[in-house]
């Protein structure tokens, strides 16, 4: 990666000043592969059609994207079997979880126009609470922006227990983290419990399978330490525009 000249934002008290993250809920949809192969045709029709008719809500303030290669599914360090078919997970970031009955109306009414063709099986789906964000200080831009940030995919962890994920950040490849509990919420916004339960989503700009080995060690002290314990370890890449049958399963 290019090295990047001056001084970190979140070193910057005046860019600080100027605005900061209001994400506190965040949407998570798992899905396992399509059972007839069709991962790419799925991929086209949610990111045309799909995913940028979420932008007219107003409580959405990002939203990514990632799939699980046969290279990303041999470098998973943790796949406990409530999350071993997992391939696909579509992550929304909300200001408030006020924001998802609109969300829950904007999807009956697309599939209402005949614009929902079909669906990848559920793995899980669940909401969480944004309790912490780190970015490396190379990457320079802050901590608030990272679900914006250009990454190349993301090591998932889904964990029992909380603890920080800022050490995670310090690994080569990482560009920051940002971690989040489990919320009670109900069904259509929750498939299962994750009370309990933390999600963290470290932003890479490295290779997703290289950074997986890399950050190998870091996490088997993590969980050394028992403060968490894994239900899953994996890294994900992000989806190439028109290329959708680039990073399938």
């Amino acid at each position: 990666m290019p090295a990047l000249a001056g001084t970190p934002s979140d070193d910057v008290p005046e860019i600080l000043a100027t605005g900061r993250t209001d994400v506190t809920a965040i949407f998570v949809s798992m899905s396992s592969r399509h059972p007839e192969g069709r991962d790419a045709d799925y991929l086209a029709w949610h990111s045309l059609d799909h995913r940028p008719e979420q932008y007219r809500l107003a409580g959405l303030r990002a939203s990514l994207r990632v799939a699980s290669t046969p290279a990303c599914r041999a470098a998973r360090a943790v796949s406990a079997a409530r999350y071993d078919a997992l391939d696909h997970v579509m992550t929304y970031f909300f200001a408030d979880v006020a924001g998802l009955p609109d969300f829950a109306a904007l999807g009956a009414a697309i599939k209402d126009a005949g614009r929902t063709p079909y669906l990848l099986p559920l793995v899980e789906r669940g909401v969480y609470r944004l309790t912490g964000t780190r970015a490396a200080p190379r990457i320079k831009a802050g901590a608030d922006v990272l679900p914006w940030w250009p990454a190349t995919g993301v090591y998932l962890l889904v964990e029992r227990g909380e603890a920080p994920a800022s050490d995670l950040a310090e690994v080569a490849g990482v560009g920051g983290a940002w971690w989040a509990a489990g919320v009670a919420v109900e069904a259509p916004y929750a498939s299962a419990d994750t009370r309990g339960l933390q999600i963290t989503y470290c932003f890479l700009d490295g290779d997703p399978v290289e950074t997986a080995a890399r950050l190998r060690p870091c996490l088997e002290k993590r969980w050394a330490d028992g403060g968490v314990r894994p239900l899953l370890a994996a890294p994900f890449r992000t989806i190439v525009p028109y290329e959708w049958d680039r990073v399938v399963p």
